[in-house]
């Protein structure tokens, strides 16, 4: 064989694995990207499916909760911009039994819901009530909080009972327990993002009423006095609130975890003392 074709071929040589090589670095890089990316509000990422969910939590050092920040006095931002709110501090107190830091990923009812399903989220610090539909589908901690829902009407609503909501329109987020305890009375019920918008709704009249915590309406109205809005009717029974985990083997030992957590902040006194600093009240008895 003469020199030109053996500098061929050796060039044919380098050029093949010269694209092996870059081959191996895109899958690489595709392969790590696909175990998910950093939270809104950290670096946590998806599980890895069949991993204990309560050692991954320990071995990066925090738990992410997912949250709207924008329900005050559940989770919303203070004066000085900071995250805080009974379900906030709440959450922190319990990452601290465990021996974490929080992070918490802000957002929107739905993608807050999506992000649990997906693991992008450890679970939710969102007042998230413990309903039928929802037991199918997530294991729940054991309730930190009993809360009452309430009609929240102008306050020239001829609205008086729970019934009255028959035919009516309201406002809520869509897939949340006020929106399906309403749609159950009757009414028809318009999407929202958030709680001011719902009451911005209410105000004008494009709606009949909302349906929401005692304690958010308390809240409300001490921060706007003048406004023009009344409790009409209210739910017999108290719903029970919780930290909601996706329903595989890998989140035992945290449900577990977080159910002693919350006995012993139970025990101490200290859900008592958040749920009078954010609500005046304590709600954490059944």
């Amino acid at each position: 064989m003469n020199k030109l074709n053996t500098l061929d071929l050796d060039l044919n040589r380098r050029s093949f694995l010269s694209v092996l090589a870059g081959t191996a670095l895109l899958c690489l890089a595709g392969c790590s990207a696909g175990n998910g990316g950093a939270t809104d509000g950290g670096s946590a990422g998806a599980a890895e499916s069949g991993d204990d969910l309560l050692a991954q939590i320990k071995g990066r050092g925090e738990m992410v909760f997912a949250t709207e920040g924008t329900w005050s006095p559940w989770t919303f931002h203070n004066e000085a911009g900071e995250l805080t709110g009974f379900d906030i501090e709440v959450a922190r107190a319990i990452a601290g039994r465990l021996g974490v830091e929080t992070t918490f990923a802000e957002g929107e009812w739905d993608g807050l819901l999506a992000g649990l399903d997906s693991g992008r989220y450890d679970t939710m610090a969102n007042g998230v009530s413990v309903t039928p539909e929802r037991e199918k589908k997530y294991d729940f901690t054991e309730p930190y909080a009993y809360n009452r829902i309430v009609v929240i009407t102008r306050s020239d609503s001829d609205i008086a009972s729970m019934e009255d909501l028959d035919g009516k329109t309201t406002a809520n987020t869509l897939g949340s327990s006020y929106a399906t305890l309403a749609e159950s009375y009757g009414a028809t019920n318009t999407g929202v993002d958030d709680f001011n918008q719902t009451i911005q709704l209410l105000e004008s009249g494009r709606i009949d009423a909302t349906l929401n915590d005692e304690v958010v309406f308390q809240d409300y109205m001490n921060q706007h006095p003048e406004a023009e809005l009344k409790v009409a009717a209210e739910n017999d029974e108290p719903t029970h609130v919780a930290f909601p985990l996706r329903r595989e083997a890998a989140t035992e030992s945290l449900l577990d975890a977080m159910n002693d957590a919350i006995a012993a902040l139970r025990d101490d006194g200290t859900l008592s003392e958040l749920s009078q600093e954010f609500f005046g009240i304590d709600i954490t008895e059944a």
